[in-house]
């Protein structure tokens, strides 16, 4: 599997924001993620992954890049 073509690489931005490196919109997601789980607890948490999981892969809506996103996950575990 050719993995430069997957749709699965990071695609972040926001409209009128430039960045100077690739990965600072990913850093500034992980940090947000990190937020949303500060004082829940590990069920908690869990549960806030999976509503979010659901609620992206619906975003995202395209069942090919969701399949490779999987077993991008599931090799990298």
């Amino acid at each position: 599997m050719n993995t430069s073509a997957l749709k699965t690489d990071p695609n972040f931005h926001e409209a009128g924001r430039r960045f100077f490196r690739d990965f600072s919109p990913g850093d500034e997601f992980y940090e947000h993620l990190i937020d949303a789980h500060n004082g829940l607890s590990d069920e908690q948490s869990e549960a806030l992954n999976a509503r979010l999981i659901l609620l992206l892969a619906n975003h995202i809506g395209d069942l090919k890049v969701l399949r490779e996103a999987l077993q991008q996950a599931r090799a990298a575990g």
